[in-house]
């Protein structure tokens, strides 16, 4: 229950900045491999997705959304664990590390970061996606503006 109230928060917090970015729903193809990446701030998010995955709602705060999925011989996909690291910054070079945890949940793996969110400026995001122990990590790499509502 809480896995698609998270999701439909995500989805339309990724709809309503459509008119802002044009990234709606993101994601690397990477062999068969999916790497799908959302930024949002965490404004979007319903009380109670906050509180049951322990987020701090704010104006000044945003959420990296990274999660993997394996397509199958059917042609679905299923869910893959990943080591997700990276950091966020402005174009001037000023960066903030970013910490991951995961949130397993039914047939869903998020790896969810918080950041400070810079008003009206390009934020570039850089992660090393590793969905798998035995290959080099995936670099993960886009840029995002954020408008703050005062």
């Amino acid at each position: 229950m809480l896995k698609r109230a998270l999701l439909a928060t995500v989805a339309l917090a990724g709809l309503s900045l459509t008119a802002l970015s044009a990234n709606a729903e993101q994601y690397t193809q990477v062999g068969d491999y999916q790497i799908h990446y959302s930024a949002v701030s965490t404004r979007f998010l319903t009380p109670e997705v906050a509180q049951a995955y322990k987020l701090q709602r704010s104006a000044n705060l945003g959420l990296v959304n990274v999660s993997v999925r394996e397509k199958q011989e059917d042609g679905g996909t299923t869910p893959v664990n990943a080591n997700v690291k990276g950091s966020v910054g402005d174009l001037a070079g000023n960066q903030e590390s970013l910490s991951f945890r995961t949130v397993h949940e039914d047939d869903a793996i998020y790896h969810l970061a918080t950041f400070v969110l810079r008003d009206d400026e390009s934020m570039r995001f850089e992660l090393d996606v590793q969905y798998d122990r035995n290959a080099e990590p995936e670099p993960v790499n886009f840029t995002q503006r954020f408008y703050i509502e005062r």
